[in-house]
């Protein structure tokens, strides 16, 4: 992770030619991956100290074609409940044009249960 402070995460990050489809673009499994990945570090912000959380829906849409460029990812609390963290993230080329969305529901779990 770049940088964060509380509700928020950033991360830069530059995919390898093997995450590549045939004709250049990006892997949509694997920026789902980086979705959740950049998701849960914003919702680390917002935790409980004697909690954890577990992703209980992932949602992510593919706006414009990524390619083998550093991207920006900014992840997002929207809203926090004593059980569900609610988070967003976008993806950004170098560009600044928007390449995808997520969002995701974080289940607020006390230490010690499954």
């Amino acid at each position: 992770m770049d940088d964060w402070g509380p509700g928020w995460a950033r991360k830069t990050w530059t995919p390898s030619p093997e995450l590549l489809n045939s004709d250049g673009s990006l892997f949509g499994g694997y920026l789902a991956a980086l979705a959740d990945q950049i998701l849960a570090f914003a919702a680390m912000t917002a935790a409980p100290a004697d909690a954890m959380f577990r992703t209980s829906n992932l949602k992510i849409d593919f706006i414009r074609v990524g390619k083998a460029e550093p991207l920006r990812l900014e992840g997002r609390v929207v809203a926090k409940t004593k059980s569900i963290i609610h988070v967003e993230a976008d993806f950004f080329r170098p560009d600044g044009e928007l390449i995808a969305r997520a969002s995701a529901q974080q289940i607020i779990v006390p230490f010690g249960q499954p």
